[in-house]
């Protein structure tokens, strides 16, 4: 096509579209970038993408999720971008220069227990590392506590001879015929991948790597996952679970990401595809499918990745209510908090994730009344089908979604902008089940279901604070999730906060963290060594070859050398503790000195003294296991939302309407704002309504917001 027709001739002979794929051809040409880049998160109600259109900023755009089809939903979403930019879909989808994903299928999977079928191959004489796990270490006195099923049934565990020792040397040679026993027996079984994870492998995987070329001689084409290839660290219950897991998503993964591949390139998408980490980044979808593990609550870790882009301040709570799940995160120093106990249900993930806890508590959690009569709300949701008594879509039990159209928060003619109208009569029906079993009046019910939702984030809040031993007044909160400004006025009051802020994009806050973070893959390694006798030249030896690797990752993945950048980190433990903790260090390009020895063993003493308050200089400092995290920029940084000119004016209201304030005694006529509307610096005070085309901001009495030059409300309680 040729780009130099006048500009007088496009505006009289073509239509805005065709005017509008000449003007990004042009640009292409310029600039030599593509039009668009966004990020899709498919949560359990909505599926969100926010997109950033190069040198015009930021848009949200929300479509029902398609559970089942998943990929049906996210191309809804992109065909509702596309009108909106004036594109056909397949000109929109050659425009995108990167599509990011954070997916939910992999948790789902596990959380409804559909992942494939596994056998695990063990040494012999045990068996029994995923029925014994780590003991309840948290619970170890609840002698009611039903003993866990292991995520590897014993009937598919089989156990083959052959043993290294602590140092790596063979102590029994590995029985290549007890193998292809266990083949055969698995293949009577129809598993649908094998996980294999045999003592100390972490030293010495030469018997782990024999296994899994007799398996794919005996059975091709069957997913085999080694342990200390997955997961070399040396904790045997947390390499093998996490071992199993990864090889149970393999199939599911893979399918999935290839169906989504698919699809999207018989729409028009050419370009590349990311898929989000729990490790709060993105990898290519063949390196995800290689590691699917790694893919597991990958949404919910992109939230404090957006936080950190949007407040500078040290210590944030990060708060996402969606339609199904209310996820809490935090930012201790700037830096994302790590854990390596992430739980699945009654099982470890058994690999570090950024720490998100989630209950469920959205907007689409149905309230119910149990036999003592007390009312419940959640943890079961109305979730995308039916959806809430209000959607019209099937749905009659109340959710939380019902109750804020009953008390007035939500306008039932301006939900999603208006796209999508919202049925009042069917939530007041829906509500009326819980007044009567409550023999309470409509509006009561309504707010005892809202505030009891809120009560459940609370708790959820104050487990990764409080509970953590940290004051939750001591940090800053950002409040994501479309559902999350209808709450978030009584929250922090119950909590004593001060200050707090709801996004412009709340309503994307996970899609937006996936559009601005980084490529990231870790490296992980396990040599023993303390500050006494510590191996210098051996951990310098091993601290390079995971450098290595990482950075064969970020050229498979396609980022140039100035892109890429590494952290580097170890796990240590005073002697004869039981567990680790992590602690960054600095690696010198000519690697450590000895005299770098004591400043590894002061990071270590100022990080056990920030996490449990005490420390012990004089003790001896055991290092285990070595991390490299290897990072590729991706320009993420640079997807801003737009800058909003400073508002000289007072804000107007829009409308009036009667909304539910506690504190007012009832239902009282607040003021409505159009928050699309405002410049920087507006100021308003509660009680009032905002409303976004994503979201519904209630401000309470004593609550005064003010919005930044992005047009972010940042609020100041009396």
């Amino acid at each position: 096509m040729c780009l130099d027709i006048p500009h007088a001739l496009l505006r009289k002979k073509f239509p805005v579209s065709v005017r509008r794929e000449f003007a990004d051809r042009r640009r292409i040409a310029r600039e030599g970038t593509l039009g668009y880049s966004a990020c899709i998160d498919i949560g359990g109600t909505f599926t969100d993408l926010v997109v950033h259109e190069h040198g015009k900023g930021l848009r949200i755009f929300k479509s029902p999720s398609t559970p089942g089809e998943f990929e049906r939903g996210f191309i809804d979403v992109l065909a509702l971008a596309a009108g909106h930019y004036g594109h056909p879909l397949r000109a929109f989808l050659g425009n995108l220069d990167r599509l990011v994903h954070g997916t939910t299928v992999s948790t789902n999977a596990l959380v409804e227990g559909k992942v494939a079928a596994v056998g695990l191959i063990c040494n012999q004489g045990h068996p029994d590392v995923l029925t014994l796990r780590e003991a309840p270490r948290k619970r170890a006195f609840n002698w009611k506590l039903d003993f866990p099923e292991p995520f590897v049934p014993r009937n598919r565990t089989f156990e083959v001879q052959g043993r290294i020792d602590s140092l790596g040397n063979e102590v029994t040679p590995l029985s290549d015929k007890d193998v292809r026993d266990a083949v055969a027996y698995l293949k009577r079984c129809e598993v649908q991948a094998i996980a294999v994870c045999l003592l100390w492998s972490i030293v010495n995987g030469a018997h782990e790597r024999r296994v899994k070329e007799i398996v794919a001689a005996e059975w091709p084409g069957i997913p085999v996952v080694i342990s200390h290839e997955l997961n070399p660290i040396p904790r045997e219950y947390r390499r093998t679970i996490s071992t199993a897991i990864d090889a149970s998503l393999h199939p599911i993964v893979s399918a999935y990401t290839g169906k989504l591949e698919a699809t999207l390139r018989k729409e028009g998408f050419t370009n590349e595809l990311l898929i989000g980490t729990c490790v709060g980044g993105m990898m290519p979808p063949d390196e995800i499918v290689r590691r699917p593990i790694y893919s597991v609550m990958s949404g919910p870790t992109l939230a404090p990745i957006a936080a950190l882009n949007l407040t500078k301040e040290p210590d944030v709570i990060v708060i996402d209510m969606g339609g199904t799940t209310f996820d809490v995160s935090a930012i201790r120093d700037r830096q994302l908090v790590v854990t390596p106990e992430a739980m699945i249900g009654q099982d470890m993930l058994g690999i570090p994730k950024v720490d998100v806890r989630s209950i469920g508590a959205g907007g689409g959690s149905i309230a119910w009344v149990d036999v003592g009569g007390l009312l419940k709300v959640g943890p079961r949701s109305a979730g995308a089908r039916p959806g809430p008594a209000c959607y019209g879509t099937g749905g009659t039990e109340p959710t939380v979604t019902d109750s804020n159209v009953v008390l007035g928060i939500i306008d039932p003619d301006y939900f999603l902008g208006g796209r999508m109208k919202l049925n009042r009569g069917a939530a007041e029906r829906a509500v009326r089940k819980i007044a009567d079993q409550l023999g309470i009046g409509l509006v009561e019910a309504a707010y005892a279901i809202h505030t009891t939702s809120n009560h459940n984030m609370i708790a959820a809040i104050e487990d990764i604070t409080v509970n953590e031993g940290i004051d939750p007044r001591d940090s800053y909160l950002v409040s994501g999730g479309g559902a999350t400004a209808c709450h978030i006025g009584e929250m922090v009051n119950i909590l004593g906060l001060k200050r707090f802020m709801v996004p412009t994009f709340a309503a994307g806050l996970s899609a937006y963290g996936g559009l601005i973070s980084d490529v990231r893959w870790e490296e992980t390694a396990t040599l023993h060594s303390d500050n006494r006798a510590f191996a210098v030249d051996r951990v310098n030896a091993l601290v390079r070859d995971l450098k290595v690797r990482g950075d064969a990752f970020l050229a498979r993945s396609r980022i140039p050398a100035s892109k890429r950048r590494y952290e580097f980190s170890f796990q240590g433990r005073y002697e004869y503790q039981s567990w680790e903790i992590e602690v960054p260090f600095a690696f010198p390009p000519r690697g450590l000195k000895k005299g770098d020895v004591a400043k590894l063993a002061a990071s270590f003493h100022l990080m056990h003294e920030r996490i449990y308050t005490i420390k012990d200089e004089g003790e001896v400092v055991e290092m285990t296991t070595w991390k490299v995290r290897a990072i590729g920029d991706i320009g993420g940084a640079g997807r801003q939302g737009t800058q909003r000119k400073a508002q000289r004016t007072p804000a107007k209201p829009k409308s009036r309407r009667k909304v539910y304030i506690r504190a007012k005694g009832g239902m009282v006529s607040l003021p409505v704002f159009d928050g699309g509307a405002f410049g920087s610096g507006v100021k308003i005070a509660g009680p009032a309504v905002v409303e976004e085309e994503t979201t519904t901001f209630l401000l309470l009495p004593g609550q005064t917001a003010r919005t930044d030059k992005f047009g972010n409300y940042l609020v100041v309680c009396r």
